[in-house]
């Protein structure tokens, strides 16, 4: 009520100032008419003074009084008519004023009243925060999510890996605790688009690797209760994902639905921050890329940030030899090749010193100092990428991969 009382009084307010500045009488100019009859009246006193001083007959005097008095009507007459006409279009005016004033008020009114919310109370961040996180809090479990989604129909199947399925689930039956088997049946329920048999499987993969079960695999979880809720991100998906990202906290699979989380959420101030680093840190191939690329201008205005996917860091790619290169070496002799080898290797190995770069780079020129027979750099390289590395865990996959050739040192 305190709303529409302050609104009216206001509105009012704004109305009457109005009114009194368009009704305000302002100084209009002089009508040319009121200049003639000054002209008139100043002529008339002229030839009384020509009469007293015998310049002019009384006959001429006679005839030029009757000509300016003739004037002097026709200017008083035509003021008047002026006075008349400005008068009337002030009224006009004022008229005018008021209906537009009044049309306006009415119009915000009705406008506000169509798309506005009356009774609204005001909502400091703090509030909306609290919303969020209740609303949060009672959001629809796995259970609940999975049962709203459609049933797939038409969805095309490859016969030998549906057969593969029922195999494997008549075996998983007879050996219910066997992780590889679990891992095998889970992977293919979710190439066939059973993602709710899929992550049934995955859990119960997890209970029984126990302690022992990888950041993946949980991430794995996660992705499945997903793809089998629609895309929404259930409770039980949100926990599977916090202890996928503990165990790898660099994995873009996961920080991709971490923020997809927060955007369904209605926390695009967290999610934006997520996808934007994700963007910047990924490899050109990275699949979740074009979803990130479709959603993230949006995102970023309900954020309140003002920046479009253009201006955004984007994905770097890896730089090594392009197949021109690869295609000239073929015609290059023994020697020649190896100096441009040892070019690619000292290029690549200055740039990640100067610069750093992603793994796949690190790996590249540990591969290629093994292959030419440095093993003592190599050895090194990969020190220096475990250090640089130490808190991702898939990219130290990678330089571990890259370092399985390497024998170990001796103390």
């Amino acid at each position: 009520m305190g709303f529409w009382i302050a609104t009216v009084l206001f509105s009012g307010l704004v109305v009457m100032l109005l009114l009194l500045a368009a009704s305000r009488p302002q100084r209009a100019a002089t009508p040319a008419a009121a200049y003639d009859l000054q002209v008139y009246r100043d002529q008339l006193k002229e030839v009384e003074r020509d009469v007293a001083r015998g310049v002019l007959t009384e006959d001429e005097a006679t005839r030029t009084r009757a000509e300016v008095s003739r004037r002097l009507l026709e200017a008083d007459r035509a003021l008047q008519a002026q006075g008349a006409t400005a008068s009337g279009a002030g009224r006009h005016d004022k008229l005018i004023i008021g209906t537009v004033l009044a049309a306006s008020v009415a119009g915000s009114f009705a406008i506000y009243l169509t798309i506005g919310a009356p009774g609204y109370p005001d909502l400091p961040i703090a509030g909306r925060l609290e919303q969020v996180e209740t609303a949060r809090a009672a959001r629809p479990d796995q259970g609940s999510a999975e049962a709203q989604v459609p049933f797939r129909e038409g969805v095309a199947v490859d016969p030998r890996r549906e057969e593969l399925v029922i195999q494997l689930r008549q075996v998983m039956e007879q050996r219910p605790d066997d992780p590889q088997g679990l891992a095998l049946l889970a992977q293919n329920e979710a190439a066939l688009g059973n993602f709710r048999a899929g992550h049934l499987a995955q859990a119960r993969l997890i209970g029984v690797l126990g302690d022992a079960a990888t950041g993946l695999e949980y991430i794995d979880l996660a992705e499945m209760m997903i793809l089998a809720a629609g895309g929404y991100v259930s409770p039980e998906a949100e926990a599977a994902l916090l202890r996928g990202l503990a165990l790898a906290p660099r994995n873009g699979t996961a920080r991709y639905y971490i923020g997809l989380m927060y955007a369904q959420q209605g926390r695009p101030d967290l999610a934006f921050p997520i996808w934007r680093n994700l963007l910047a840190e990924s490899t050109p191939d990275a699949p979740w890329l074009e979803a990130i690329r479709l959603q993230i201008e949006e995102v970023a205005f309900l954020a309140g940030v003002n920046v479009t996917l253009a201006e955004l860091p984007q994905p770097i790619a890896p730089r090594g030899p392009s197949a021109a290169d690869i295609a000239a070496a073929q015609d290059m002799s023994a020697q020649d090749q190896a100096a441009m080898i040892e070019g690619m290797v000292a290029g690549l190995a200055a740039r990640l010193a100067a610069e750093g770069g992603p793994p796949e780079d690190w790996a590249r020129l540990i591969g290629a100092q093994i292959v030419l027979g440095r093993t003592d750099e190599a050895m090194m390289i990969v020190d220096e990428a475990r250090l640089v590395f130490a808190d991702m865990p898939d990219a130290l996959a990678q330089i571990e991969a890259a370092a399985a050739p390497l024998t170990v040192r001796a103390p």
